[in-house]
This record gives C-alpha cells, structure tokens and sequence, in this order.
C-alpha cells in the first residue's frame, strides 16, 4: 500500500512552477566547491545525530566500520565512510585533505537527472532510480537504514521544550503543512479551470 508523502502540495507547487518556466529558462549557477563541502559536512552531522539515536542502526553500522559509500547524482558526489562506533564520516573530495581517501565500496548513481522529478518522486515518498555499483551486502545495509531509520523531530523539540509543548508544536506543524497543502491544491485547481 503506498502512503502518501505530507510533501505532495511542494510536488505539486514545483509542476506547476516547471510547467509555466520558459523552456531556454537559465538554470542557476553551480555553487562553488566550499559550499558543496560545508553543505556535505552538514548532512553528515545530521545523520549521526539521527544515528545517536538509534542503537540498531549503529550496532549493524558497526559491522560495517571502514566501508565507503560514494552517492553521485550528475556531477555531485558525496562520500563518506562508516566509524567504529557505528557513525558516518565525511570523505572529503580533495585527496590530499584526507587519509582515509579509497575507492569507495558502494557507489548509487541516481538515475534521474532532473531536479525537478528527483524532488517529486521523493517528496511522493518513493526511492528514486538508482544504479548500485559494488558491495551487495553494503548495499542491502545501508536499504535497511534508509528503510528503518528516521528523525524524530518532536524527540528534539521535547528535549528543548518539553513533552508537551513539542507535541503541540508538532501538531500545529502538521496542520499548517496540511493547511497550506489544500491551499495549494485549491489554487492549482482554480488555474485549471
């Protein structure tokens, strides 16, 4: 049975912002290298706060320590490598800045070149396309934490706020999300017609 994603109203609002664009519309400038590092640096800081929270996850990552895995998608790559405590550590792109520099273990190419339907086949809350070079064991683990693992945001928000004021938070977050999603679902019905 597929759920449906709580982001399908972006998915929505992004079709139809692609389908008024021009089609020679310019497409933004690549970022320069020290933002996709830091931007890459952040992601992994996240996922081992994710981690930390989930002893099963680390405990199988664990098995895994010194393992690579390398994601591209067009001419990004990101690459990082799994820690004896059952963590992840950024791999940095520069060789020279990193000893731990090898080839990786797994690499997943994905697929889709587009941003646009790269966004909405995740925001509908499917895996996009993916090719998966290298380790099938490494590959089936790392599809068990993408199947298994995930953020507990009113978990966070409790530890700031409190149990009850973080599910509140996270009630009226829900609403807002499910007020705006209507929203946009209205508005794109009445250009429709």
């Amino acid at each position: 049975m597929a759920t449906q994603s709580p982001f399908s109203w972006l998915v929505d609002a992004a079709n139809t912002l692609r389908a008024k664009l021009p089609s020679d519309f310019p497409l933004p400038p690549t970022p320069p290298a020290w933002a996709v590092v830091e931007v890459q640096q952040r992601v992994v800081l996240f996922l081992n706060h994710v981690l930390m929270q989930e002893p099963a996850a680390r405990e199988r990552l664990q098995r895994q320590r010194g393992r690579q895995v390398q994601v591209c998608w067009r001419d990004q790559v990101f690459q990082c490598a799994f820690t004896p405590a059952g963590l992840v550590e950024f791999i940095s792109p520069d060789p020279s800045s990193n000893a731990n520099t090898k080839a990786a273990d797994l690499v997943l190419r994905v697929n889709e070149p587009s941003p646009f339907e790269l966004a909405k086949t995740v925001l509908q809350g499917e895996k996009p396309a993916i090719r998966i070079e290298g380790d099938v064991q490494l590959a089936a683990e790392v599809n068990w934490l993408i199947d298994h693992v995930r953020w507990d945001p009113e978990e966070d928000l409790a530890r700031l706020f409190g149990d009850a004021a973080a599910h509140t938070l996270v009630q009226n977050a829900k609403r807002a999300v499910d007020a705006l999603r209507s929203f946009v679902k209205q508005q794109a019905s009445k250009a429709a017609t």
